[in-house]
């Protein structure tokens, strides 16, 4: 079996040189496996933080043996990784085979997941602008999967916790190992469901049927999350508001998205604010579209938000008027969402950009949270 993993692990990594690791320098990197260098447990194994021949701390995955179908696992994540390169997408940085152990090291992100800062588990809490940020980068990766790659690399497990935050806040997109090349010639392949609840796209559920759609279905859902700050699914809530996605789009059909948005974000400190949390919300509703046909491609979805992000610079102009017929600011969706029309003059925003102070809140010393008692 080590020889087979081996041989598969080579064909691989093929000429990339990436490092293979010793079980036994892993081991001792993380001393052990211990609990105070864990950083997360999810479904495919543990993550742990850990320095190997570097002064710089990894994150290593010790992904959890269950049979032959996990060593696939492993090779396909190496494979997808390895031949992709952007900004906001996670780097792999070596791997290690030995003792029937899969493990897969990568660079380390000091800011822990999306997740963790939206429901409170770490920090005070995300200002609109950086989660904004976060959620336009992130789009432009899964994007760039989608259309830059050939073929097309589908993600199948895009949720809060698979988006990982450096020490400036920026997101890279992380866990490729359910990961799927499509065909360029169809539009969708056959496979069996596999995701996580309550960022599952219904239809492939349904019909197994899975496209670049499924993606768009999972960010809709992050996007809900960011605006929310609630669990995608959450059983403390009342029966027919567990699931998050039809919570969300329940009352942004309604035209009552404030009754939901995160009290964190304060959306009436001004009105690029407001505007922007809204249009935000409206493109969410249309990723989470039942049928895919419906939902937006992930590059109009990066396109619009970054264009959302930058309209907080714009300059003063007599034309630059935001309204829901300009140009710039008007809907594309057919959703129908009931929203009042937000209307504002650019002037208005001047001087009510706030500054982005990553580095005033205090975080957490890296050494000193993996190795306090």
């Amino acid at each position: 079996m080590r020889r087979l993993t081996k041989r598969h692990l080579s064909e691989a990594t093929g000429n990339l040189n990436i490092p293979i690791y010793s079980f036994k320098d892993v081991e001792k990197a993380t001393n052990g496996f211990s609990d105070k260098y864990r950083l997360g447990t999810g479904a495919y194994g543990t993550v742990y933080a850990g320095k190997l021949n570097c002064d710089e701390w990894l994150a290593i995955k010790r992904i959890r043996y269950r049979d032959a179908d996990s060593i696939e696992q492993v090779v396909n994540e190496i494979k997808l990784i390895s031949t992709v390169s952007h900004p906001n997408l996670v780097r792999l940085l070596g791997c290690s085979i030995d003792y029937g152990e899969q493990i897969l090291v990568y660079e380390f992100m000091p800011n822990g997941t999306l997740c963790q800062h939206l429901h409170r588990e770490r920090g005070d809490g995300l200002s609109w602008l950086i989660r904004l940020t976060v959620a336009a980068e992130t789009a432009q990766a899964i994007a760039y999967l989608h259309s830059a790659i050939k073929p097309p690399i589908y993600h199948r497990d895009i949720k809060s916790s698979n988006i990982l935050l450096d020490q400036n806040f920026r997101s890279k997109v992380a866990d490729f190992g359910l990961s799927r090349l499509g065909m360029v010639e169809t539009s969708h392949i056959s496979t069996a469901p596999q995701g996580t609840p309550g960022y599952l796209d219904p239809q492939y559920h349904q019909n197994f049927h899975l496209s670049d759609k499924s993606d768009v279905y999972s960010f809709g859902v992050v996007l809900v999350e960011i605006i929310t700050g609630l669990k995608a699914v959450d059983f403390s809530r009342p029966q027919n508001e567990v699931n998050l996605a039809a919570l969300a789009t329940d009352r942004i059909g309604k035209g009552c998205l404030d009754e939901i948005i995160d009290p964190l974000i304060e959306p009436h400190r001004d009105a690029w604010t407001l505007w922007s949390v809204h249009r935000v919300a409206e493109l969410a509703f249309r990723c989470l579209a039942f049928h895919r046909d419906m939902r937006p491609s992930m590059t109009e979805v990066a396109a619009e938000l970054d264009q959302t992000r930058r309209s907080r610079s714009w300059g003063n102009s007599e034309d630059n008027t935001c309204t829901p017929s300009s140009e710039v600011c008007s809907s594309s969706s057919s959703s129908n969402v009931s929203e009042r029309p937000l209307n504002f003059h650019k002037a208005e925003l001047a001087g009510r950009r706030e500054l982005l102070t990553f580095g005033e809140k205090s975080h957490v010393n890296l050494a000193q949270h993996i190795l306090r008692d």
